[in-house]
């Protein structure tokens, strides 16, 4: 008899876009905390997190209890149409949350692409410039802008012409190009490196925007060096151009902050943000100061759905829950633990190169032969599928794919996060020819 798990992709293959990626081979019919269960009834611990989007948990209760309560009352009628209390209560925590210099304003959107569309829209209004710089590896969504603004390739195969006056830059990625420098030089040579750009390739004074994710997403969990960044923000300030920072999937807890910029008492110009702001609600926004956020013509920003009353529910039941709980602090927690298990990791497997992130956004790279320069994405996604065998759910990044990701819910408990660290050690195991241990804890234990 065929698994409702394989009967479900069967029918998904029948009726949506191949193109339409499947990072994980697995289903979901329902998730609490950090399992999911699948069409099968099997329970698999969560290290996707729905890509980020889940720090605090699935389906937390008092988030379901907004999400109910508010479609009981006010599903849609557009803020552009009526004004209404849960629109300016979500707007006013995210300001008085995030604050962005003196006075600071939001806007709500829909997703993390279409708040970068949005950051981007403004930031060209506000200072009368063209020209957006981005980097190399960066990932900013979907949309038209937005997949300008992404690097890998793989992401917008034939979907050009692109967006003009976008150029890029390589980012400051230590372990792969420090080339025996320390990270204080590095910094300095990648911003000399920015200087000479504008002598020849774009000028200062043509360039609306630099927009940069603290901690690269899809890229590989690269993190920006803080001398780096704080000395962008001098450039920025120093040329008149707006310096954006991507928060979508670095924000709400997952490095251990409200927003990741905050490790680096930097201060961006516009923020943007979505995933975890919701708990799984499509909702997103862009924060930014208040002069550069009114420099918009009418009319120029908005749209229909953007700042759902539903949507705003789930996201204020969402940030009160997370202060709470004190995710920050999980953030901390549950990083530490990722991050000591994968150190371990590299220490006794060659294949594994680097291990890097910021809080709980943490991640190893796979290499053939102790090689930086020969990424392994075959290994990695045999990795994926052992995991997705063995009960747990873990997905990938990097432009070639070979980087192994944890997104798990902050709220995991500490035995459930080790059990998924070692299915992910059996699995390397399994691969690289080691003696294969009998796991600490199988996936059929989870209770």
């Amino acid at each position: 008899m065929e698994s409702k798990s394989n009967e479900l992709l069967a029918r998904r293959k029948q009726f949506v876009p191949n193109a339409i990626g499947i990072f994980n081979p697995s289903t979901a019919v329902s998730a609490k905390g950090a399992i999911i269960t699948s069409a099968d009834g099997v329970e698999m611990i969560d290290f996707a997190g729905g890509i980020g989007v889940v720090n605090a948990g699935h389906c937390p209760e008092p988030v379901v209890k907004a999400i109910a309560e508010q479609a009981a009352k006010l599903i849609h009628c557009s803020f552009n149409v009526a004004t209404y209390e849960i629109y300016m209560q979500l707007a006013e925590k995210l300001a008085t949350l995030l604050p962005h210099g003196e006075h600071t304003k939001v806007m709500l959107t829909n997703s993390g692409a279409e708040s970068v569309e949005n950051a981007i829209k403004i930031a060209r209004q506000a200072t009368g410039r063209p020209a957006i710089i981005c980097y190399g590896g960066a990932f900013h969504g979907r949309t038209m802008m937005s997949m300008t603004l992404t690097s890998k390739v793989g992401y917008k195969l034939d979907c050009g012409p692109f967006a003009p006056e976008v150029y890029r830059i390589p980012f400051p990625d230590y372990y792969h190009t420090g080339n025996g420098l320390n990270i204080n030089d590095f910094s300095d040579h990648h911003l000399a490196q920015l200087e000479d750009f504008f002598h020849s390739n774009v000028p200062a004074s043509q360039v609306a925007a630099i927009i940069m994710e603290p901690v690269q997403g899809e890229g590989g969990f690269n993190v920006v060096p803080a001398k780096y960044l704080r000395g962008l923000r001098t450039i920025c300030d120093k040329y008149g151009i707006l310096l954006i920072l991507d928060e979508v999937q670095s924000g709400f807890g997952r490095t251990g902050k409200w927003a990741a910029y905050e490790h680096y008492n930097v201060t961006p110009d516009i923020s943007t943000w979505a995933k975890s702001m919701g708990s799984g609600m499509p909702i997103g926004a862009v924060i930014g100061k208040a002069h550069i956020m009114d420099a918009c013509k009418p009319s120029t920003i908005g749209g229909t759905y953007p700042g759902n009353p539903v949507c705003c529910a789930a996201s204020l039941a969402t940030l009160k829950y997370m202060e709470e709980i004190n995710i920050n602090a999980l953030g901390e927690r549950v990083g530490a633990i990722v991050r000591n298990r994968f150190n371990q990791l590299k220490a006794k497997f060659t294949a594994i190169g680097d291990v890097r992130g910021l809080g709980a956004m943490m991640a190893f790279e796979l290499i053939k032969d102790n090689d930086s320069n020969q990424p392994d994405g075959d290994l990695c996604k045999k990795l994926i599928g052992y995991c997705a065998d063995h009960g747990l759910i873990v997905i990938n990044a990097g432009i070639y794919g070979n980087i192994i990701r944890v997104l798990s819910p902050l709220v995991i408990e500490e035995e459930l996060l080790n059990k998924g660290l070692d299915i992910i050690e059996a699995g390397l195991n399994h691969f690289l020819g080691e003696p294969v241990t009998q796991l600490k804890h199988e996936a059929s234990a989870i209770s």
